[in-house]
């Protein structure tokens, strides 16, 4: 269903003053008539029916009477036909008998804008203080932590806040049940779809790009990519409930707990590893640099028994973990 702009003109303001006075009108037709019937007359009677008839259907063209503030619209039936969507700020009058519908008026999710707010001792939402209007403005949804496993069967928590808006309320109001529940269960999928497609950090011969050859994409570090993927997957699932994904954004990210302990060991372990290969390359180089310098100042003369003993030495030194406690030895290796 496509939506259709409701053509109403604003004139609220008017329409109120003129069932005022009608009303007023209606009740002084009821006095005029009381006062014509003791006097005699024979039209009293109808004077009296005419206004109290007004008085007791005068409310109802009220119920026409509609407010619309910025960034916010009013979805209008009539007898079960779509009349139109009221999208301008200002003060209407429309048929008092059409009927504002928002399935999603009732629907409280984690996100701004559904947020409670304590007045007194009452507790009213924003789906409440609106009734079935529907906002238009950008809100954002808060989905929480969901468990997924990675491409690699690692289970990691991830967390997502997406930017929307309803930019086609005919199309959120008809063409989904609901289109908060929708948008929430949207969410979930997508980004369940696209997370089993990247390893938590970069793997060896794991392809997320889909062409076929290895990549360096991962979660931890591909970030942005990911968000964006996400994003374009949970738009390709809402369009038809007229609703626009303006940003996603990862907001949390971790391993599951039951194998934090253990992946963060392995991240010490390679950490270790790394820092003893910088090590020994220093020490190779350090010990190469000690050989040819005694080699050029020719202050000694070493067979290879002694540097090999000079080498280990040196070795065991600068790849310890404590200071060295030299032994000093006044005699000779013979």
């Amino acid at each position: 269903m496509k939506e259709k702009i409701y053509k109403s003109k604003k004139n609220g303001m008017l329409a109120m003053l003129l069932i005022i006075l009608l009303l007023l009108a209606a009740a002084a037709l009821v006095v005029l008539g009381a006062v014509e019937e003791e006097s005699g007359a024979g039209y009293g009677v109808a004077l009296i029916v005419m206004g109290g008839i007004w008085l007791i259907i005068g409310w109802i063209p009220f119920c026409g009477l509609k407010v619309i503030k910025p960034q916010e619209a009013l979805v209008l039936t009539l007898f079960g036909e779509y009349k139109g969507t009221i999208r301008e700020p200002g003060f209407y009058f429309v048929n008092p008998f059409c009927t504002a519908l928002n399935p999603a008026a009732g629907t409280r999710l984690a996100q701004s804008g559904d947020t409670t707010q304590k007045t007194g001792s009452e507790t009213l939402n924003h789906d409440q203080v609106l009734g079935k209007k529907i906002s238009l403005k950008a809100m954002t949804l808060n989905n929480g932590r969901q468990k997924i496993n990675d491409c690699l069967g690692n289970p990691v928590e991830i967390g997502i806040a997406v930017i929307w808006k309803v930019t086609d309320t005919a199309k959120a109001v008809f063409n989904v049940d609901n289109y908060k529940e929708y948008l929430s269960l949207q969410c979930d999928s997508a980004l369940r779809n696209i997370v089993r497609i990247y390893p938590y950090d970069v793997a060896n011969d794991v392809d997320t790009t889909g062409d076929g050859q290895a990549d360096e994409g991962s979660l931890r570090g591909s970030s942005e990519i990911v968000a964006q993927r996400i994003k374009e997957e949970i738009q390709s699932k809402v369009w038809e409930a007229g609703l626009e994904i303006v940003e996603a954004r990862i907001t949390y990210l971790a391993y599951a707990p039951e194998i934090a302990s253990v992946m963060l060991q392995r991240q010490q372990a390679a950490a270790i590893i790394d820092a003893r290969k910088m090590i020994v390359d220093g020490a190779v180089g350090m010990v190469e640099m000690a050989l040819d310098r005694l080699n050029e100042k020719q202050l000694v003369d070493l067979d290879e028994e002694r540097k090999a003993a000079m080498v280990s030495n040196l070795l065991v030194v600068l790849c310890g973990n404590h200071d060295a406690q030299p032994v000093v030895n006044s005699g000779s290796l013979y």
